[in-house]
């Protein structure tokens, strides 16, 4: 049984690695060219009308932020479009009855949509040398969130792709809940510059801590209890894999 679940994550894995870089002009080179533009309007103009942050100059302390946003989009995205039209094309119904095991199913998903994220990341990354000096405070931490990270909105994809009905409902939350939740966690502002009020309402934000934990392992700085962030993320991780293996045991969104 190990060796047919080895041989059925290996397949799911490579297929879905190769779906993406299949058509690298919509998975890849999409996000690297929106994330450049935020480098030149917020960094280049923007930013030295700003000045520092938290004494590092605005393009510095941006850049993780929008590196660790690519990661969370393009991760998403990934698991949520690929795993709904598996079910559109009713592909998935191969799976469902075959001897591979429902852990293995989403673990298969879930590594398409780390590696894609973590590919666009290094991308991002690679550009955001033409506009700053990128430094690297702390590797493990660095790596480890990153990692995290791309785990959790690959789960989150997944429980899209399960849920959605028509190819409509996949961009309902990237739009109304991620966008917005990204950008007001912290990528362009440090949350010290809000009131109290609006700093509690932050907290709330689960974006902020990965954000945060993220930019302390580029600069060395962190609004947030770097543990703090860590029991955040492996929790929400925790969530949604007991989440989709609930799910797709029922058969929920898969059998009609």
């Amino acid at each position: 049984m190990k060796s047919v679940n080895w041989i059925a994550f290996k397949t799911l894995a490579t297929k879905e690695v190769v779906r993406f870089l299949r058509i690298w002009q919509q998975a890849i080179l999409p996000p690297v060219i929106t994330t450049t533009l935020y480098f030149v309007i917020f960094g280049d103009l923007i930013g030295p009308r700003i000045g520092e942050m938290e004494g590092f100059s605005y393009m510095n302390f941006i850049v993780p932020g929008l590196i660790l946003m690519a990661v969370i989009t393009n991760s998403y995205a990934n698991v949520a479009s690929s795993f709904f039209s598996a079910k559109f094309q009713q592909s998935i119904e191969e799976l469902l009855v075959s001897p591979t095991s429902d852990w293995i199913i989403i673990v298969g998903y879930v590594a398409g949509g780390v590696a894609r994220g973590i590919m666009v990341g290094i991308v991002v990354s690679i550009v955001s040398l033409f506009f700053s000096r990128l430094q690297i405070y702390n590797y493990p931490v660095l790596i480890s969130v990153i990692i995290l990270t791309s785990v959790l909105f690959s789960l989150g994809g997944f429980t899209n792709g399960m849920l959605a009905r028509k190819f409509d409902d996949i961009s309902i939350v990237p739009t109304f809940i991620l966008t917005p939740l990204t950008y007001l966690g912290g990528v362009f502002y440090s949350i010290k510059l809000l009131p109290e009020f609006w700093q509690a309402v932050s907290y709330l934000n689960p974006i902020l801590y990965m954000i945060n934990a993220f930019r302390y392992g580029f600069l060395g700085i962190s609004d947030i209890s770097l543990w703090l962030s860590y029991l955040i993320i492996i929790s929400f991780i925790i969530i949604l894999t007991v989440v989709n293996l609930v799910m797709i045991k029922r058969g929920y969104g898969l059998r009609h």
